[in-house]
């Protein structure tokens, strides 16, 4: 299982960079998570979000932006995909939910079915979120922006937090070293206090050493960084959150 943005637009290990993805649908894998399993993921409770500018980078078909934005939370999606309209975002996302399950099903060794009961039930929380997001993609098209990581279009120090889950770590085989600390970089820039990054394995549950690569970055621009459990554990290993904090004192 992936986040929304997969390959195109990436800088790949051992290779140049492939020409920008806003054009091309088939390479985007669409699928997301829900507002409760961000809430468990980044280790967070509503009282966090209360009065935060939040950022969601790479946002995908989550439905965090929707439910956060109906708590009355200013919340914005960044993603890949938004270049594309809700309703075929919404037709690729059945097909890559389909996908995704297939793969599952041979590979459920690889998780640990506490958070789901079963396959249908892990099916039907994948729906919830992208027949959530796609509909709030049509009522506030304004939440969902269009970016072309590692650049981002907002000014420095927008957001009070940034999330961004199922991205930095977990392609660690495909995307290098540079393409980390820029990605990084970029959220740190538009983040004025917080950015929570989940999980901290690739897609294999071991943990990459662009972690600790990016550990020192962020240090070394005068940031904290905390690695904290948290209570959401289906892909193996992956029961970890990375907080970053402004000014803060290491931990």
């Amino acid at each position: 299982m992936s986040g929304a943005e997969k390959r195109r637009g990436m800088r790949e290990k051992g290779g140049q960079a492939e020409r920008p993805a806003e054009k091309t649908l088939e390479r985007i894998v669409f699928i997301g998570r829900t507002y409760d399993e961000y809430m468990r993921m980044f280790g967070l409770d509503e009282s966090d979000l209360e009065g935060k500018r939040i950022l969601d980078c790479p946002g995908g078909a989550c439905s965090f932006t929707a439910k956060a934005g109906e708590l009355g939370c200013e919340v914005t999606a960044a993603d890949i995909a938004y270049y594309h309209e809700a309703d075929r975002l919404l037709e690729k996302g059945l097909q890559d939910i389909g996908h995704a399950m297939e793969h599952v099903e041979t590979e459920q060794s690889r998780y640990i079915w506490t958070e789901f009961r079963n396959i249908e039930a892990l099916r039907s929380e994948r729906l919830r979120a992208l027949r959530t997001c796609a509909e709030d993609m049509k009522v506030h098209p304004e939440r969902y922006v269009p970016v072309t990581l590692p650049s981002l279009p907002f000014r420095d120090k927008q957001f009070d937090l940034t999330l961004s889950a199922h991205f930095l770590f977990t392609y660690a085989d495909r995307m290098d070293a540079e393409f980390h600390r820029d990605v990084l970089r970029e959220l740190l820039r538009v983040t004025r206090s917080e950015v929570r990054i989940f999980p901290l394995v690739d897609q294999s549950g071991r943990r990459p050493g662009e972690v600790e690569q990016l550990l020192a970055f962020a240090r070394g621009e005068g940031w904290s960084a905390e690695t904290k459990a948290v209570p959401y554990h289906f892909q193996r290993h992956a029961d970890h959150v990375l907080i970053l904090t402004a000014g803060g004192t290491n931990l």
